[in-house]
């Protein structure tokens, strides 16, 4: 974000033709409160690095949640980075977390092998209901 005046025109150019955009690695390096209300952005992600302690760290957890709830009232979505165990999936479902990734879901595989994955899932949601 070295000249933030030409990224802002570029972004409100993407925003114009429905491209949405996300903000990577929430909380860390450059990115500012400041980004939320004057960028035409969709979505957050937060970093892995809240997510990893979200269970055994208070401030890490009063992070997280702080976050979602600013982002949901900035009509903004978040997902979570580095999601690895199902205590932190559950913990941020509590907190209304929007989408969630990280090898705790699944392990990056080829389209094909997430296509039968889905349908496997697919066929298992509707059988249950």
């Amino acid at each position: 974000m070295d000249n933030t005046d030409a990224a802002i025109n570029i972004l409100n150019e993407l925003h114009t033709m429905q491209v949405s955009v996300s903000i990577d690695d929430f909380g860390t390096g450059y990115s500012s409160l400041s980004y939320l209300k004057h960028l035409p952005i969709s979505t957050i992600k937060i970093d892995r690095s809240f997510i990893s302690e979200i269970t055994s760290s208070d401030g890490d957890s009063a992070i997280v949640q702080g976050v979602i709830s600013m982002a949901h009232h900035l009509g903004l979505n978040v997902v979570a980075e580095g999601v690895e165990t199902n205590e932190q999936h559950q913990r941020l479902l509590a907190y209304r977390c929007d989408l969630f990734q990280g090898f705790g879901l699944a392990k990056p595989m080829p389209l094909a092998e997430l296509e039968r994955l889905m349908a496997e899932q697919e066929v298992s949601t509707s059988t249950n209901s």
